[in-house]
Parts: C-alpha cells; structure tokens; sequence
C-alpha cells in the first residue's frame, strides 16, 4: 500500500507543478503589451535625465518637461508626486518619502495594484501602486497601515522600492492610478 499512495502523492505533485504552471503561462501571456513591468523599462531616451524646470515661486507647481495628458509625475529629486487630469490640470501633490531603489528618468505605466499587502521592510501597507522594478527590486507607491517602525530584523540587506505616502495620499492615488496609467519620473 504504501508504494501505491507514494506513487499517488508523486502523481498529484506532478498534476499540480503542471496547473501552476499553465496558469503562470496563461497569465503572462494575457498581459497587455506595454504592461509587460519589464525592470527598468522606459518609453523615453537617456537624456531626460536632466532636471525639469521649477517654477521658483512656487516649488509646489507642476514642473515644465513632465509629460502631457493624464499622468501621475514623481520627482525624485523633490520627493513629490502630482496627479495630473485632463486639460494639464493638478489635481493632487503632495510629498512622499522614497525607498532605498530609485527608478530612472522615464515614462512607465501602473502594471499592478494591492489593496493590502507586507512591504519589503516588514510593515502592512496599503494601496500598493507599482509602475517598474530595478534590479528585481519592484518599485511603487503605498502608504503604511500603521507609523510604526518595522520590527523584521531585515537590516540593511533589503532594498526597498517603496514610495510612501499618507494614507490620505495613498487613497487619492490608488483611486486615481489605475492599470495602464502614465507614471512619468522626472529629476
């Protein structure tokens, strides 16, 4: 007996190995091209590597060189996002606070969304919007459940790709970011 239920669990194993598989497959290739999350993918050359023009008296404004049409712009240079609609107009920025990952100057797209999940440093975060990922490290915006320090005993180890946000801020950006949306990074 004992030789039939090994065979049978081995069976099993294979048949499930092979499910998983078929659907990781499955999904991959219903992806959207362009939606692809490629790391470090970029619709825009190298040179946009320079800083977008400020407008000195008012740091809050959207900067020139960030793109056209609907689009969320983060800066990583001033640590801030605007959420930008129809007609070029701002309808949200606020500050936000990077990762240890910094995605390059370039034009992305949202490729997938969490309603909650565990961030790379151990907290709860909520309002997960990715765009890319460098060197395996996924980078996106959230905003942490709780204002806690992580207790996960990680240490310097992990990269993070988080852009946090408040959770106010978060809610404004998953509502706003959904898949498909322009994700522009600027200097």
């Amino acid at each position: 007996m004992a030789r039939s239920s090994s065979g049978l669990v081995a069976g099993l194993t294979a048949a499930a190995l092979a499910t998983v598989g078929f659907l990781a497959y499955r999904a991959q290739a219903t992806v959207p091209h362009g939606l692809g999350g490629r790391p470090g993918a970029s619709a825009t050359p190298a040179a946009s590597a320079s800083k977008a023009p400020r407008d000195k008296r008012h740091p809050t404004a959207l900067p020139g060189g960030s793109g056209t049409g609907e689009r969320v712009v983060y800066s990583v240079d001033d640590d801030r996002v605007w959420l930008v609609g129809a007609g070029n107009r701002v309808e949200n920025t606020f500050r936000v606070s990077p990762g240890d990952v910094d995605p390059p100057p370039g034009t992305y797209v949202v490729t997938s969304r969490s309603k909650a999940i565990t961030g790379t440093d151990g907290l709860p975060v909520e309002h997960v919007v990715r765009f890319t990922s460098v060197n395996g490290v996924v980078i996106g915006f959230s905003a942490a459940v709780e204002e806690s320090p992580p207790d996960t005993g990680l240490g310097t180890a992990v990269k993070t790709g988080g852009i946090r946000e408040t959770r106010p801020d978060g809610e404004a950006m998953w509502m706003f970011a959904t898949i498909g949306q322009k994700v522009v990074v600027i200097r």
